[in-house]
């Protein structure tokens, strides 16, 4: 991967709608080496996917909250994982290394619902036995990729 291929990345990180045709502008290539470049980019897996970034908010998601999970026994983890990552409140699933054994970030409308997720969904999944919710007052940097 080269600085074009990384000027590239940058504007569609800016814009995943971005055209070939204005990328090209930016990157000084035509529209048919642009296009080559990101299929090559998506090739390699380096493009997993183009999404689009939703304000919380103004769909009624304003409570975002991030859980600390301890599960009892490793025999757990795969039944853990399959539902958790079912489960649509839930962001993000990290494996953490420390006291606990997974990250949640969990995007809810409000303190009902969390408690909803925590009491009917999180806490009768077979194995977990602690968790640790901490809700985020505001948000000020949020980016999925570098």
């Amino acid at each position: 991967m080269d600085m074009t291929d990384q000027q590239i990345l940058a504007s569609l990180k800016n814009n995943s709608r971005m055209t070939a045709s204005d990328i090209g502008k930016r990157v000084a290539l035509s529209v048919p080496a642009v296009s080559e470049r990101i299929r090559k980019l998506e090739e390699a897996g380096i493009i997993e996917a183009y999404t689009v970034k939703i304000n919380r908010v103004k769909t009624g998601h304003k409570l975002l909250a991030f859980v600390f999970v301890g599960i009892e026994h490793s025999k757990h983890i795969e039944t853990f994982r399959t539902r958790i990552v079912a489960c649509e409140p839930v962001l993000e699933c990290h494996h953490l290394a420390g006291e606990y054994d997974y990250l949640l970030k969990v995007l809810v409308e409000d303190t009902s619902q969390l408690e909803r997720f925590l009491s009917d969904t999180l806490k009768k999944l077979p194995g977990v036995v602690k968790s640790n919710t901490m809700i985020s007052l505001s948000t000020l940097k949020e980016n999925i990729n570098l």
